[in-house]
């Protein structure tokens, strides 16, 4: 039976002037449904751009990407971006959330982008926020949030359409100990009661130590 996502052979080379620079060297990784999965390296090992691979926001030069046994290399542009609407949930180092909107528009709004009513995804869109703990908040626009508080609402954001995978780069980067405590608790217990795998681009060693595999990128090559 295939993994629920898969990667093989996947590497990225980058043209410097006459040569060529290999940022990423024969990668493989596979992921079960509820397992998380972190990904620790220097700054520069090239973390950030594998997770852009697998999550199909970035080619690779060469190698193959699998999701629940099916290749999505062979999709066209249009595909992939229904497949990342529907299957993948994204947080990174910088909430990226619309200042012009609420708590509770921001976390509807790849739902609103599938299509689905304003009206339809209120309620769970509500109760996403006060599973980050952020009930209280949901008609506050997101410069009214504190930095973890708008890295919850990144959160919820990520799960509305209830992805199979969460792919996580840096999201307690750029908070405090306490507030990066808190939004790790979360995406923890979340990814356990909805069997949602997770791959996590950190530099926190701690955090790392907390997941069910932790995965070291060092001169292009991960080792795990």
């Amino acid at each position: 039976m295939s993994p629920l996502f898969q990667a093989t052979g996947i590497s990225k080379t980058f043209p410097v002037g006459a040569e060529r620079l290999t940022v990423l060297s024969d990668i493989n990784l596979a992921i079960e449904p509820g397992e998380m999965t972190a990904i620790v390296g220097a700054s520069g090992s090239g973390k950030s751009t594998l997770l852009k691979i697998l999550g199909t926001l970035e080619s690779p030069t060469t190698g193959e990407l699998f999701f629940q046994g099916e290749s999505l290399i062979k999709q066209n542009d249009r595909e992939l971006a229904g497949f990342r609407n529907r299957s993948l949930g994204f947080i990174f180092q910088f909430h990226h959330l619309m200042p012009e909107f609420t708590a509770l528009e921001n976390v509807m709004m790849p739902a609103l982008i599938a299509g689905r009513s304003k009206k339809d995804m209120e309620q769970s869109a509500s109760k996403l926020l006060a599973r980050v703990e952020l009930d209280h908040r949901t008609n506050h626009r997101v410069a009214e949030l504190s930095g973890g508080e708008q890295q919850r609402t990144a959160l919820a954001r990520a799960l509305i359409m209830e992805p199979a995978l969460l792919l996580a780069d840096e999201p307690t980067g750029n908070l405090d100990s306490r507030a990066g405590n808190l939004v790790f608790d979360l995406l923890h217990q979340l990814c356990r009661e909805r069997k949602l795998a997770t791959i996590m681009v950190t530099h926190n060693m701690e955090l790392a130590g907390r997941m069910d595999h932790c995965c070291t990128l060092k001169d292009g090559v991960l080792i795990r």
